[in-house]
C-alpha cells in the first residue's frame, strides 16, 4: 500500500521535493535562484539588443501586479533567454504587451500596462517606454525596456526612466531589486502579508 501511495502521488511528491530544494531558508538556495534569475534576463536582454527585438519586462517587487498579470496570457513558466526570446520574437503572437515577472516565474506575457500621464514623456517616448514609466508610477515594480528602434536598454523605477544603460547596470540594478524585495518580505508585518 506504501508503493500504492508513492505512485499515485508521485508528482505532487515530486512538486513538494522541488519546493523544498527551492525554499528560502535554505538561504544559499535563494541565492542561486536569484542570481539565475538575473542571468538568464540578463542574457536575454544581450540578445534582444542585438537583434533589435522590441521587449517589455516588468519584475515585481512588493505590490502584486496580479491585476495587469490577469490581462495577459498565463504562462507560470520558469526564467529563462529562450523563452524571454521567443515571446518577443518579431511577428508572435505574444511580441505584443509585457512580461511580468513574479519571484523566479514569468507569470504571463502580453500583459496591458497603463501609460505614462506625463505629457513630456508622452511626446518623448514610443509606447513601450510610457508603458514601462507608468507600470512604476502606479507600483514599485522594476521595468526593463528594449528598443525596437535603436536596440538600446532603458530602465524604469518610481516614474523615473533611465536610458541607454549597460547590461553591467541592468545586473546591479536587478540584483538589487531581487535582494530589496526579498528582505521587505522577511521584515513584512503578518498582517500586511496577507494583503493582495
Amino acid at each position: 500500500s506504501a508503493i500504492a501511495l508513492i505512485v499515485m502521488f508521485q508528482s505532487e511528491i515530486r512538486r513538494l521535493l522541488s519546493r523544498i530544494g527551492r525554499s528560502r531558508w535554505l538561504g544559499l538556495g535563494g541565492q542561486l535562484e536569484r542570481r539565475e534569475m538575473v542571468d538568464e534576463i540578463i542574457l536575454a536582454l544581450q540578445q534582444m539588443a542585438e537583434v533589435r527585438s522590441g521587449a517589455l519586462i516588468v519584475v515585481e517587487r512588493e505590490i502584486g501586479l496580479r491585476t495587469f498579470v490577469e490581462s495577459g496570457v498565463p504562462l507560470d513558466a520558469s526564467i529563462s533567454r529562450d523563452l524571454l526570446c521567443a515571446i518577443f520574437h518579431q511577428g508572435g503572437a505574444l511580441h505584443d504587451g509585457a512580461v511580468i515577472v513574479q519571484g523566479d516565474r514569468v507569470a504571463a506575457a502580453a500583459c496591458f500596462l497603463p501609460l505614462t500621464t506625463n505629457p513630456v514623456m508622452q511626446r518623448r517616448l514610443g509606447t513601450r517606454h510610457r508603458a514601462a514609466i507608468g507600470i512604476t508610477e502606479e507600483t514599485d515594480a522594476l521595468a526593463l525596456v528594449v528598443s525596437e528602434e535603436t536596440g538600446e536598454i532603458a530602465i524604469a523605477s518610481r516614474s523615473d526612466l533611465e536610458p541607454n544603460v549597460t547590461l553591467d547596470r541592468v545586473r546591479e540594478r536587478l540584483t538589487r531589486h531581487a535582494a530589496r524585495r526579498k528582505t521587505d518580505l522577511q521584515h513584512e508585518p503578518r498582517w500586511n502579508q496577507a494583503e493582495p
